[in-house]
């Protein structure tokens, strides 16, 4: 039995800089990672799909087509289109899911399943390092986005609050940071 997880992103807004992963078990045992940044003006649907498609393609590449083969990810709106549940209209994100219904074809027998986000963290957490790596590469691609990037105040407090936070951080995940870090003083 095959199992893959996918996952994409698009930081530190959508569109943003978008970055997908995906990782591959065989029997319970992992035996691929792979991820990748896709550059700006990217939406999460389609890192989404394109975490999808590169996943199929490793598949593909490894003759790894037959046999029960499931995909989940926690993208409801990818998982409901390739289980044709729901309709394809977006002109950015048509293309890329028909090339992954012509992927699937040449699968046996595979399956498109939603698990809520805390069980698809391995490709999550890939999807954010080739987030990372890439702004690390191409800080000035950020330029584009600086003001959805946490304000100084916000800095200021996560560094009182002896948060640890990237330099590319965005508005949302310093206020998530925040407020985990005051919910965690509050129990205390």
């Amino acid at each position: 039995m095959i199992v893959v997880f996918f996952d994409g992103l698009s930081e530190p807004t959508n569109p943003g800089i978008g970055a997908y992963g995906f990782v591959v078990y065989i029997d319970s045992k992992k035996v691929k990672e792979g991820y990748g940044a896709l550059g700006v003006d990217v939406t999460n649907n389609q890192a989404e799909y394109t975490a999808v498609i590169k996943a199929l393609e490793w598949l593909i590449n490894e003759e790894l087509t037959r046999g029960k083969i499931v995909v989940k990810g926690d993208s409801q709106l990818v998982i409901r289109q390739l289980n044709g549940r729901y309709k394809v209209k977006a002109p950015k994100i048509l293309p890329l899911f028909e090339k992954a219904k012509s992927l699937i074809r040449e699968f046996d027998d595979i399956s498109f399943v939603w698990v809520p986000r805390e069980e698809n963290s391995e490709a999550d957490f890939l999807s954010r390092k080739a987030y990372k790596e890439y702004v690390t590469v191409n800080p000035d691609a950020l330029e584009k986005y600086k003001q959805f990037l946490a304000t100084e105040k916000q800095k200021q407090l996560m560094d009182k609050l002896n948060i640890k936070y990237p330099f590319y951080i965005s508005k949302r995940e310093a206020s998530k940071l925040i407020s985990q870090k005051l919910k965690q003083k509050r129990r205390v």
